[in-house]
């Protein structure tokens, strides 16, 4: 079970580390990188905040994807499947969640600018 920890908080740690530029608004409107929608992709005043809450989703995930891997990493006795799936579980709801809220937060954005 130790490369499947290794590789899900290498992949926790790689969301955590793309989620840095989003936070510090260093990432422009593109086609590959960001929170991309119609709204944000087509007014920079809105890309830049947007991206910047969404960054903050991503670091929470990450980190919560870490975090739950090296707990259940250490419960004594929990196969394989279990691990993964709560693992799994917590990466799903995290982005989930995150999804929501990001876009709750365009919507607000959007109204507050009008």
């Amino acid at each position: 079970m130790t490369p499947l920890l290794i590789l899900i908080v290498a992949s926790g740690g790689t969301l955590i580390g793309l989620s840095l530029p989003l936070i510090r608004r260093k990432v422009p409107p593109n086609s590959l990188y960001g929170f991309r929608v119609r709204q944000t992709l087509k007014n920079p005043e809105v890309w830049y905040p947007v991206n910047a809450y969404s960054g903050w989703r991503i670091l929470w995930l990450g980190a919560s994807i870490v975090l739950a891997a090296v707990v259940a990493y250490f419960v004594p006795g929990l196969d394989v499947a279990w691990y993964g799936s709560i693992v799994g579980i917590v990466a799903a709801v995290g982005l989930a969640v995150g999804l929501v809220q990001t876009f709750r937060y365009l919507r607000q954005l959007a109204r507050d600018t009008k």
